[in-house]
């Protein structure tokens, strides 16, 4: 029950995030639901080792880095989805940060029981 409410919530956020966002685009409601599915599953198995790799630079950058390392893994799972596009780095920088900030207020709201 809890995987069906985060995935619900990604896919609420990056919904907002295609309205919201210029250059963040989804062109149907199952490429939305897919595209809520593969940024899950990057977050949790590529955005970690990303994470580990970068983590002198950002250190050294007083944690600006994780911004890219967070719209890497945002780029990633828009070029695997087809029907889910991101036009270039700022627009996924952007998408990546309100996505994040869309998922952390609903999942505040929505939280599931445990």
């Amino acid at each position: 029950m809890r995987f069906l409410v985060h995935w619900a919530i990604v896919a609420a956020a990056l919904w907002v995030a295609a309205y919201l966002v210029p250059g963040v685009t989804v062109t149907s409601v199952q490429a939305l639901l897919i595209a809520a599915l593969v940024l899950g599953l990057v977050n949790a198995l590529v955005r970690p080792v990303l994470t580990i790799l970068t983590l002198p630079i950002t250190i050294v950058t007083l944690g600006l880095f994780y911004l890219v390392v967070n719209a890497a893994a945002f780029g990633l799972a828009a070029a695997i989805v087809p029907g889910f596009s991101v036009a270039g780095f700022g627009s996924a920088v952007i998408g990546a940060l309100l996505v994040s900030v869309v998922s952390w207020v609903l999942g505040a709201i929505f939280k599931p029981e445990r």
